[in-house]
Formats: C-alpha cells, sequence, structure tokens
C-alpha cells in the first residue's frame, strides 16, 4: 500500500472475494457490497469503476448497491470508532474546510469492513481496499488498518502552460491523485508561453495569449465548460484544483494580447551571448489594476471549490524589490476582498503580506548551492538565489504557514539518475528533464522529511502540506508527462500522508514494485527505473 497506513495489524487467514457475486438490492445471495448510509452511494460507485479499471481481469462487481441488511463481501459505515488513535491531520486543506479523513478497514474471515466519520474518509478506505484488490486478487489477506494523513494539504502542481494538456490528460492526472489519496491538483495556468482560460473581459487573453507553448508546440485553453467538467470530475474523487495566475513576472502572454499593460525590461545577457527578455505588469498604472480585477473575477467562478487563489510572485526578474513587493500586497489583498484565501510562491514572503496568506517553499538550499556555483549561471540569477535564501525565514516570522514544494525532493521535472530497464525508453530519459538540475533518483524522492529538511521548521504545525510540481519545458507529450510523474508522484504522496518516518526504502520499493500492474491497466506510461523490481 501507498502511502504507507498509521497501523496495520495483519490477521489470520484471508477473505476470498467471489468473482460472480453481482451488486443485487436485496438478493438472498451474499452481494458484493453493502452500504450502511445513503451518503456513501457516490463513494461505493466510484470504487466499483475504479476497480474495474485498476484490475479489469476480476470483473468482481456488476451494478446497483445492496440492502443494508443483506450478507455482503465489502461493508461501508459513517463511524469514527476507534480513528483517535490518528492524530488530526496537520496543515489546511485548499477546499476551506475541515474534513475528517481518518478511516478504518478491517478485513476478517467474513468480510470486509471499511469505515470513517465522513464520506471522503471512506473513499480514503476504499482507495486502500483497491490497492489491496489489485495486488492480492481475490484472496484479500485479514488484517486492521487504522489510517489518516500526516498533512491537510497533499497535491501536485501541474504546468498546463509550456506544454497545453487536453481535459483528458488532466483527467489522467486527478486519477493518479486520487489513487495516492493526494488531494490539490494546482493548475499553473498562465506564464510567458501562454493563458489557458477564458476571461470575457479580456478577449485578446484568448485570441492570441493562448495560441503557443514552449518550443513552437500548439497551445489550447479551457472554456468554462471544460473547467466545469473537471472540477466535477476531481471533486467526485476529492480532488480540489486550485487555479493559479503568476504576476506581476511570468506576463509574456499578456504582452501578446495587451502589450500597452506590461513593461519590457531590459535584457539581460547570458553567457552564451543570447538574451532573456522579461515583461512584468506595473503595479503604478491604475489600467494594471483594472486588468488584474477582471482576471481575478473571471477566475474565481470557474473554480468554486477552491478556497485559494494562487496569485505566483515568482521570479520576478528586472523589477524591483518595491515594485514587486508593491503589487504583491496589492493583488493578495484583491483576492482577499473577493472571498479568496491568498497562495504565492516563497518570493511573495518579501511582500510581508497577512500571515494567512500561504508561502510556497520551493528553491531549497540544497539546489541553491548547486546552483550558485555553476560557472554558467548569470548574474542575474546568482542575486535572485541569494535573496531566496531568506524568504522561508521572513514567512515563518510573520507566521504564514508552508507548503513545502522543495526543489530537490519534489520537483519532478528533474531528469532520472537511474537508467531503464526498457532501453527504448533511454532516449526519453535522455531528453525529458531540465538539466539545470541534477538527476535523482526514486529513492532521493522519499529520504527526506517536511520538517526536518525545510529550513527553520520544527512542527508539523508550520506546514500547510506537501506539494509536488511539475513543470513541462521538455515535456512534448502526455508520454513524456506520465514518464516523469510516474514512478515519482507516489513518492510525493508518502511524504505527505504517512505519519511512518524516515521511509524504510526496501518495504517501500516493493510496495512501489506491485503499483505497476495498475498503472498498466490504466494505460499510464511510467519509468521503468533499474532501481526497482517490477512486477
Amino acid at each position: 500500500m501507498i502511502p504507507s497506513p498509521t497501523s496495520a495489524i495483519p490477521g489470520e487467514g484471508t477473505f476470498s472475494l467471489a468473482p460472480d457475486d453481482p451488486i443485487t438490492t436485496g438478493s438472498p445471495q451474499r452481494t458484493a457490497i453493502t452500504i450502511g448510509s445513503p451518503e456513501l452511494t457516490a463513494v461505493a460507485t466510484q470504487f466499483l469503476g475504479d476497480t474495474r479499471l485498476d484490475s479489469p481481469h476480476l470483473q468482481l462487481f456488476s451494478a446497483g448497491a445492496s440492502s443494508a441488511d443483506a450478507a455482503s463481501a465489502v461493508r461501508l459505515t459513517l463511524s469514527s470508532a476507534g480513528l483517535d488513535v490518528v492524530p488530526a491531520a496537520a496543515g489546511v486543506r485548499a477546499d476551506g474546510v475541515e474534513v475528517d479523513e481518518r478511516y478504518g478497514l478491517e478485513v476478517s474471515p467474513e468480510g470486509i469492513h471499511v469505515w470513517g466519520a465522513t464520506e471522503e474518509a471512506v473513499f480514503r478506505g476504499l482507495t486502500t481496499l483497491r490497492q489491496l484488490i489489485a495486488v492480492h486478487g481475490t484472496d484479500i489477506p485479514c488484517q486492521r488498518i487504522i489510517d489518516g494523513p500526516r498533512f491537510a494539504w497533499r497535491g501536485l502542481s501541474f504546468d498546463v502552460v509550456r506544454t497545453f494538456h487536453p481535459p483528458e490528460t488532466v483527467r489522467r492526472v486527478i486519477d493518479m491523485c486520487a489513487l495516492y489519496k493526494l488531494n490539490v491538483l494546482h493548475l499553473h495556468l498562465t506564464d510567458d508561453q501562454g493563458w489557458r482560460f477564458e476571461v470575457a473581459a479580456r478577449p485578446e487573453l484568448i485570441k492570441f495569449g493562448s495560441l503557443g507553448a514552449m518550443a513552437d508546440r500548439p497551445g489550447g485553453y479551457y472554456t468554462p465548460l471544460e473547467l466545469a467538467e473537471l472540477n466535477r470530475y476531481a471533486e467526485e474523487r476529492f480532488v480540489t484544483l486550485v487555479p493559479e495566475i503568476d504576476f506581476p513576472g511570468h506576463t509574456g502572454a499578456v504582452s501578446r494580447a495587451y502589450p500597452d499593460l506590461t513593461t519590457e525590461l531590459p535584457g539581460i545577457p547570458l553567457p552564451n551571448g543570447g538574451h532573456l527578455e522579461f515583461h512584468s505588469l506595473d503595479p503604478a498604472d491604475p489600467e494594471v489594476w483594472t486588468f488584474v480585477e477582471d482576471v481575478v473575477d473571471a477566475l474565481i467562478p470557474q473554480f468554486p471549490r477552491s478556497a485559494y487563489l494562487h496569485i505566483g510572485g515568482d521570479e520576478a526578474w528586472g523589477m524591483s524589490d518595491e515594485a514587486h513587493a508593491a503589487f504583491v500586497r496589492r493583488a493578495a489583498d484583491l483576492v482577499r476582498a473577493k472571498g479568496k484565501q491568498v497562495i504565492g510562491w516563497q518570493e511573495t514572503a518579501r511582500a510581508n503580506t497577512a500571515p494567512s496568506d500561504l508561502t510556497q517553499y520551493w528553491l531549497d538550499i540544497q539546489d541553491i548551492d548547486a546552483i550558485s556555483a555553476r560557472p554558467d549561471i548569470p548574474e542575474f540569477l546568482i542575486e535572485h538565489l541569494a535573496k531566496a535564501r531568506h524568504d522561508v525565514p521572513k514567512a515563518l516570522e510573520r507566521g504564514s504557514k508552508l507548503l513545502v514544494s522543495a526543489t530537490t525532493y519534489l520537483y519532478f521535472d528533474r531528469p532520472h539518475a537511474a537508467t531503464s530497464k526498457d532501453p527504448a525508453q533511454e532516449e526519453t530519459r535522455a531528453r525529458v528533464g531540465l538539466r539545470a538540475y541534477q538527476p535523482a533518483t526514486i529513492q532521493d524522492g522519499i529520504a527526506w522529511d517536511p520538517v526536518d529538511n525545510t529550513p527553520g521548521v520544527t512542527s508539523d504545525d508550520q506546514l500547510a502540506g506537501v506539494e509536488a510540481a511539475v513543470w513541462c519545458e521538455t515535456v512534448t507529450s502526455r508520454d513524456d508527462l506520465e514518464f516523469l510523474l510516474l514512478p515519482r508522484l507516489p513518492g510525493a504522496a508518502e511524504k505527505a500522508w504517512s505519519h511512518t518516518t524516515p521511509t524504510d526504502w526496501p518495504t517501500y520499493a516493493n510496495h512501489l514494485a506491485a503499483q505497476s500492474p495498475t498503472w498498466r491497466h490504466r494505460g499510464w506510461t511510467y519509468f521503468q527505473c533499474s532501481e526497482i523490481d517490477w512486477h
């Protein structure tokens, strides 16, 4: 099981699921599933559909739901009995709602019982059962699991700008998140290379800003209907979509659509003789704030479940510190005035915004030191990295909670360090992943702790949660994307959910190996790294 549960006590024997047991209401035969509360019908239906996809050869279930008094293979109930032994999750939830996700799962010779205080908790328990079925087939070892998350925010930041990913690909990523109990998909919707959502008051953003992507790849955008469908799909799987507008820097797409709104900063010379050109939004320009309010007003209704709006705030190269701070403070005030909470990349800590604003920590000391030591790094980046050393202390000093996305452990656009067991994947391994980062192994992704490896942090209570990130500069296709996500994503989930630390590598490697049949059944591409003895 990934992530590993808080407590798993083995029992004697097994329980055998019968492949020919249908789900029928009031059947005199044993039924596949009993729903103890009407509220659990949706999670039971979702479980049955997922199990068919995870393990299509089993064909365990047909349709419908049984009455509560029928004998059944799986029984679902709303109850918190025995769950208080698991600590309540630290941090904050992206939907702004306090939800108890702790669950129990008991397999006995008589059947399987899954319970939790909320629908979401039962869904998490059924997700564990999905993994048990995928690994063990119809004969599930008897055991008692009591489990719950370490952190309330467990996410993935997904760059849909450098490469535009259509809704079907986003749904596949949501499914991956749900399988590993991640509950946030943070969509990076705007950047220099493109603009990915509609703003009715600013049609040029779609007409011009959405046309491209990185390296002349095709652009695109999500219509309000597509975003509504993605939000619904995610909500059914207890995943919250959190939107990001990246400003005041990273506004090249805005410049193409509305060139009068952005300030073109002087090109910065690079060691290879080229120049970097930057655009930013000037906080002293009243027209900029009309634009920002138009964008925020358009975005908020398209992500109704998220309590947060991410305002970016990173890498505003060429802006003065004073102008950057002024922009961040006013943007944060505007978002709060619209009824949303604020999250920004770690550079927003320099603006000394409200303690309630979340700070997404990404530039960790290991990478700052490694990148700064390289002779080919331009001076402007050296200066930026030097300032980044002080971001986390500033955020903690003002009382902001950190969302941990440290590059060393959680940036999935790193090259894979190990070779693949499939020689055909070696071309992809050589091509995909930013060479600015040192390659990383799968073991690197679990050989750390969110508290112990975050500077200045001594307690879970200082963190909002854990969020991995996949950036798509080198991603040319869905296969490339999944090649970076798998098998790394389960490791991020392990760090975000599991209370067990440190993670034992041999045990984790065995559990990870057992996930690959599910990935193949789903048609997901994964890096077949030589570190793992895949099933």
